[in-house]
Order: C-alpha cells, then sequence, then structure tokens
C-alpha cells in the first residue's frame, strides 16, 4: 500500500510517498481503508519535533512511529475473529493519537480505539474534519472549562481549526462568543456564530478592559500572564500547547488564585461517545466542518508546508485515491 513515511525529524521534504506492507488486523483490531485523513499543527509539530519533549515521548533521534496522521475517515475492509461492534463495509471516523498511521491507505487500530460510525449526512472529508479541531475544543470547552450558558468567552485564533469549531460549540452551549482574527477571516467567524470579531491586527484584546469568564487560546499565542487581567472573578485561562510555564501555572493557580490557567492533553482523553456527541450535533445542523483545502496523498509534503505558515482556517484535508489494495 502507499503511505507517508517520516523516518527522520525535520522539514515538510522528509515526507516520503512509499509502498510499505499491507497492515493485517489482529483478532481485536479492523482494517480501515482510509478516504481522509487531516493535516494539523500538531502533525508539524511531531514533524520537527518540536518542542523538544516530542522527542523524549516518540524517538529522541528519530521517529518511533514512521507514518504520522491522527484523525481519519474510511472504510472498514476486515475484522479481527473477535470483533463485536464492527463489520466490513461499516463507514467510521476516528483518531489514533498513541501509535498514528493515518497518512497511509489502510491502517489497523483495535476495536475498543476511539472512532464511531459516519455521521449519516457527512462526507468522509467532514467526518475527518470534525475530529480534528471539534474533538479538541469540545474537551477544552465542555470538560475543562465547563463552559455554561450566559458565560462570555474569547477564543483567540478563531479561524483555526480547534477556533472555528471551538466557536461553534461555544454557541451550542449558549456562551457568548467573541472570536479574535485577522480581518480577512472576520466575515468568516462571524459566520459560524461569533457575537463579536476582534481583529488582532488592529486592537489587543488584553487591553480593551473587557473581561471574559472564558479565554481559550487556541493558538497558543497569548499567555495566562498577558491574559489575567481580562479574566473575570473566577475566570479561566485555556491554551491548547503545553509548556513548563503554564504547567506551573496551573499548579500555583490551582491553590492561590480565583483565575485559573488550565491545559490538558486533549486527544488522550477521547472516547467514542464524543465522537458520537459531535455527530449528533453535525446531523442537527449544531456544527458543520470547516475545510479550508485539499490535497492528495501525495502532495503531503505541500500540505504540510501550507500548515507551517500558520495562516490555515479550519482543516486541511488529506484524500486518498482509488488504488487498488497492494501488498508492498
Amino acid at each position: 500500500m502507499r503511505a507517508i513515511v517520516c523516518s527522520k525529524y525535520g522539514k515538510p521534504e522528509v515526507l516520503l510517498l512509499r509502498q510499505v506492507d499491507l497492515p493485517e488486523p489482529k483478532d481485536n483490531e479492523v482494517r480501515i481503508k482510509l478516504h481522509a485523513a487531516i493535516v494539523t499543527p500538531s502533525d508539524c509539530a511531531f514533524r520537527k519535533a518540536d518542542p523538544f519533549i516530542i522527542r523524549l515521548m516518540y524517538g529522541l533521534r528519530k521517529p518511533k512511529h514512521t507514518i504520522l496522521g491522527v484523525e481519519f475517515a474510511g472504510e472498514i475492509d476486515a475484522v479481527g475473529k473477535s470483533v463485536t461492534a464492527f463489520r466490513a463495509g461499516d463507514r467510521v471516523s476516528g483518531i489514533s493519537p498513541t501509535s498514528f498511521g493515518a497518512y497511509a491507505e489502510y491502517v489497523c487500530l483495535p476495536e475498543a480505539a476511539t472512532m464511531a460510525s459516519l455521521p449519516v449526512n457527512a462526507s468522509f472529508e467532514e467526518a475527518a474534519g470534525l475530529c480534528d479541531g471539534a474533538l479538541t475544543a469540545l474537551i477544552f470547552l465542555r470538560d475543562t472549562a465547563q463552559l455554561k450558558r450566559g458565560q462570555k468567552i474569547l477564543i483567540n485564533g478563531a479561524s483555526g481549526s480547534v477556533g472555528a469549531y471551538a466557536v461553534q460549540l461555544a454557541k451550542y452551549f449558549g456562551a457568548e462568543v467573541t472570536g479574535v482574527c485577522s480581518s480577512t477571516n472576520a466575515a468568516f467567524v462571524k459566520s459560524l456564530g461569533a457575537d463579536r470579531v476582534i481583529d488582532y491586527t488592529q486592537e489587543d484584546f488584553t487591553k480593551s478592559g473587557q473581561s471574559y469568564d472564558v479565554i481559550f487560546d487556541a493558538i497558543g499565542k497569548r499567555s495566562f500572564t498577558q491574559c489575567k487581567d481580562s479574566l473575570s472573578a473566577k475566570g479561566v485561562y485555556l491554551t491548547t500547547v503545553p509548556s513548563l510555564g503554564i504547567m506551573l501555572q496551573m499548579l500555583w493557580t490551582s491553590k492561590l488564585s480565583s483565575k485559573k490557567a488550565k491545559f490538558t492533553a486533549a486527544g488522550l482523553q477521547q472516547k467514542k461517545e464524543n465522537l458520537a456527541f459531535l455527530g449528533k450535533l453535525f446531523e442537527a445542523g449544531h456544527v458543520k466542518a470547516v475545510i479550508d483545502r485539499r490535497y492528495p496523498l501525495e502532495k503531503m509534503a505541500e500540505a504540510h508546508s501550507y500548515v507551517d505558515t500558520g495562516r490555515k482556517k479550519g482543516n486541511v484535508v488529506i484524500t486518498f485515491g482509488a488504488h487498488p489494495l497492494t501488498p508492498n
């Protein structure tokens, strides 16, 4: 089968199209023929090993998992003999945050992995997109911040994949939403449901005098120290980017401050129920997929280069052509 192989850390050019062995499902696994995958800033971070902690977790000198990619959608084409929840022909989407593997035509995952049936009205590309920003935003807003109806939330990076879904979910949860983005994306963020949009090139939200119950920095550009004066008395600051600074701030604010700084490893907290929940929201029209660009598998390096610019709007989708199942 065809796969994108990353055998060393570096620039997008380290991502090479190769023929690799077709995986065979174990007794408790399903094999999925992929139709769509996603390129995220996290994928680019794993490719570059930046921050350095990635090397400590996933390979000091080279990637332990040479086929990257976490979010996917496709069709099950084979099942192990002990699998009961799925059968060949099922259309599924999901994530593979520990073993990766979505940058290939086929991937094998345990039956218990975080995957679920596609929403009835979703394409493979849309379903894969929901697995990217929407799953992350759901954990941060619903579970970590416990966002409530009537609260005020500011979302920094509201046009990115996490931010775009955060705007939609925050509105679904009944919050008053302020989105921060460039003027180019202001109309787009408004169309997602934001009540107000701030152009960061013209206005610094931390100096506006406004306060928010939740500030969600979906792109890791503003620190808790910069944002704390814009939080309400019991406000919560969220960031998607792990750092030593946020870990220390989480520790001291948990004990000594009414304003809290929080980070959570959203990808490792996911479960099938979250995918099913988002699927229902998609089917009901409360959440829509936000696809910026599409690239074929063989253009993976180009897709990574685009995501590296930091200018993507929503999801960057990888598509898989109609290629026969090949053993090597």
